[in-house]
């Protein structure tokens, strides 16, 4: 089975001031991530490890439900007035499937 977004092959246009938004959420996620590994290491307690992991957790939740409304007030919004909606709204319909899985 063939994945969907590679029969698509389309590229998303991000401005630069998006980008930049999103690059550093995910650099702060990153070293979040550091952090609890080096909490690990220093055999911290359990209870506050849990916590930075809920945080991390929020916070990528908070950039991925960012990503799906971008993608569906454009990406899936000009698919439909371009008459290919079926296949976009599909395509989103699989990733709020994954979504639901978590």
């Amino acid at each position: 089975m063939t994945d969907h977004h590679e029969e698509m092959k389309t590229v998303t246009y991000r401005n630069k001031i998006e980008k930049e938004q999103l690059i550093n959420r995910l650099k702060r996620i990153e070293g979040q991530v550091r952090g609890i590994q080096n909490m690990i290491e220093n055999d911290r307690y359990c209870v506050d490890i849990l916590v930075q992991i809920s945080a991390i957790n929020a916070a990528l939740k908070k950039v991925s439900m960012g990503m799906l409304e971008r993608h569906t007030n454009h990406c899936v919004s000009d698919a439909i007035k371009q008459g290919d909606g079926q296949e976009a709204i599909a395509e989103l319909m699989e990733v709020f499937e994954r979504f639901s899985k978590s």
